[in-house]
């Protein structure tokens, strides 16, 4: 089944309508999926960094402080020890902890679809008919930001400082990304890549050029999206 939305202009003006699909702009939101899925892939991009040496790692003598007995002072068997300045650390951060989860690739596209169609039953999504620049310029770029702040429920395009919208568009256009990667606010990203934790990343979405980048979202689905 699908829907029809509508397709926007760069002035900001209705240019029509756009079809979508219901298996992609339709489904029920389901927030345990999404945050399984954005924890995994969070994980799976982590490198850890902080790494603590144990007390078989740091250098120091093996030799016994003192002896046992007859000293009056506390026992200690080696200077390496966690409870010495020079010694190891106790359970600290190591570099070789795997944060890593599997997820399939069925889980990632109901999560996918799920944070699509939260977005645009919010009113999130902004179906573009096209965007392109003969050249890059930036202050073109923001020009046409301020403009599609004027369409209904867009308006902190313009206002919101940081993360405010994620701008999916098919193909590598080198012009319209050197124009918006100046722009704090805004990321420009191929649909192909488009995932949850991107998506959660930003307030808005924008789809441009709608038709070609809706039905290039449906394919990602194949038969788990029928």
């Amino acid at each position: 089944m699908n829907m029809d939305a509508t397709l926007y202009n760069t002035q900001g003006k209705e240019a029509g309508k756009v079809t979508i699909p219901e298996a992609v702009f339709g489904v029920t939101w389901n927030p345990d999926l999404v945050h399984q899925v954005v924890v995994a892939m969070q994980g799976n991009a982590r490198t850890p960094i902080a790494h603590t040496k144990d007390r078989s790692e740091v250098s120091g003598t093996g030799k016994k402080p003192w002896k046992q007995k007859g000293t009056g002072s506390a026992r200690h068997g080696s200077r390496r020890s966690p409870i010495w300045r020079t010694g190891g650390v106790a359970h600290g951060p190591r570099n070789e902890r795997d944060y890593s989860r599997k997820v399939n690739k069925k889980m990632r596209t109901k999560a996918l679809y799920a944070v699509l169609s939260k977005k645009f039953k919010d009113g999130e999504v902004l179906f573009l008919d096209s965007l392109a620049f003969e050249q890059p310029k930036t202050k073109e770029a923001k020009t046409v930001l301020s403009t599609l702040s004027g369409v209904e429920g867009f308006d902190a395009l313009a206002t919101k400082r940081n993360n405010a919208a994620l701008i999916a568009v098919v193909g590598s256009d080198d012009a319209t990304y050197k124009s918006f990667r100046n722009m704090g606010n805004v990321t420009l990203e191929e649909v192909r890549n488009l995932n949850p934790a991107l998506l959660l990343q930003h307030k808005y979405l924008i789809l441009t050029p709608a038709p070609v980048a809706v039905e290039e979202l449906e394919k990602r689905g194949g038969k788990e999206s029928k």
